[in-house]
């Protein structure tokens, strides 16, 4: 009797097992939204922003500021931004001499090290944007990685903002940064355009840039493109400064920062990173990479230099809630703002007019969602890079999502705002 006990007892543990395994749970589907194409793959160098031209053209950058071997040495065949001419093919742009400042991007001639400082070449570059006239914008750091990993700091003539006509591919405009709106530890991380004739007295629009600065020194950057003139606003305000202790977990680790190879983990300190401008240019969206808050702020405010501005500026600024861990933003003609959700693989649209925030797309693919561009075409496109993985594999992606037919670049809406954009400039 006692064998045939044992016997039924092993029976019955293997059928409860058996059974266990067949049970169906709920599970993470993991996609929502339109299925992703892609676009591109990159094999070579470590992106960061993408751009698209209204005939299709593409467009990134492979910022030397975050990525050691993206820094020119005087030597290799690195560039600071391409374009994308087949699925795994990047050429440099507008030109490989631009991209190579003589002797490299660094300057050793200076202790301790600094970043170079010329105007007519580009050193670190950090996004890269087109306009409502087609106009590609590089938005340069002037800072890159040093010997030791080290961001090391700017000097005067490499923070720039450099205008390329697409017609021509030549520079048109240089707009080099002072030293006292990018300061040596300013990290220009990305811009947004209004050119209608009536928010600058040059009439040629106005350009909103967030500064970054890993050292806490963040704001947003005014720029007025026609007068070259600029100057900052919400200097170092709660709202651009990066969250205490912030730690978000991608793909279920945790990511922490490091200020060079041999120092030690902490949280991150990023401040003020994502940028969009509504469809109307009236308002301008941003957040702090290191917080999962959305904030918003009237762009007059921003455009205002009287004495009082910076206490009237502060006192504008909207707390709009959470919307998750993000990096860059994007706007679409509906006025939806597009937002990475890191730590759920996904993008998130968050719509002013009732203030709530729901998924757009989601794929197990997605790792960052780094910079987005809405383009003529209908789609969003995004750039996948892998950016706090501390071991990154290739290839890196670029894909797109469908926004459907009502919906598209939010260039065109602002070109068309009261017919009153400025003439396009002559190349140099």
């Amino acid at each position: 009797m006692r064998s045939i006990a044992q016997a039924t007892v092993i029976i019955l543990a293997a059928t409860g097992h058996a059974s266990a395994n067949n049970i169906s749970f709920i599970s993470d589907p993991g996609v929502y939204g339109p299925p992703l194409e892609v676009v591109h793959a990159y094999y070579g160098q470590w992106p960061t922003g993408v751009t698209v031209s209204s005939t299709g053209r593409i467009f990134s950058n492979f910022p030397g500021g975050l990525d050691k071997a993206n820094v020119y040495d005087g030597s290799n065949d690195v560039f600071q931004v391409g374009e994308l001419t087949s699925l795994t093919t990047e050429v440099p742009y507008p030109s490989l001499e631009i991209n190579h400042p003589p002797g490299g991007a660094i300057n050793y001639t200076t202790t301790p090290l600094t970043s170079a400082n010329s105007q007519d070449y580009l050193i670190g570059v950090q996004s890269v944007v087109i306009d409502a006239l087609d106009r590609l914008w590089i938005l340069d750091t002037g800072r890159v990685l040093g010997p030791d990993n080290v961001l090391l700091p700017a000097a005067y003539g490499g923070p720039k903002l450099v205008g390329v006509d697409l017609t021509t591919n030549k520079v048109f405009k240089t707009i080099v940064f002072p030293s006292d709106v990018a300061y040596p530890n300013t990290y220009l991380n990305d811009i947004r355009f209004d050119l209608r004739s009536s928010v600058t007295e040059s009439g040629q629009g106005i350009g909103y840039i967030t500064d970054s600065s890993f050292e806490g020194h963040n704001a947003i950057i005014v720029v007025d493109l026609g007068t070259g003139e600029s100057w900052r606003h919400l200097e170092v305000a709660h709202a651009v400064r990066s969250e205490p202790q912030f730690l978000s977990f991608i793909w279920g680790q945790p990511t922490y920062y490091t200020k060079s190879s041999n120092s030690p983990l902490t949280t991150n300190p990023t401040g003020s990173d994502g940028i969009a401008i509504s469809a109307d240019g009236e308002t301008l969206y941003f957040g702090a990479f290191a917080s999962r808050y959305l904030y918003s702020v009237p762009t007059a405010r921003l455009r205002d230099r009287s004495s009082t501005s910076e206490l009237l500026v502060q006192q504008s600024v909207v707390n709009h809630g959470q919307k998750g861990h993000s990096d860059g933003f994007e706007t679409d003609s509906n006025n939806l703002i597009y937002v990475g959700n890191n730590e759920l693989n996904s993008i998130t649209a968050f719509n002013p007019a009732n203030g709530t925030t729901y998924p757009f797309v989601r794929d197990p693919r997605i790792n960052w969602v780094d910079t987005m561009s809405v383009a003529a075409d209908g789609h969003l496109y995004f750039t996948s890079n892998q950016l706090l993985q501390s071991e990154k594999k290739r290839p890196f992606g670029l894909f797109k999502a469908d926004l459907g037919a009502d919906r598209h670049s939010t260039r065109k809406v602002l070109a068309r705002f009261g017919a009153e954009t400025p003439d396009k400039p002559e190349p140099k």
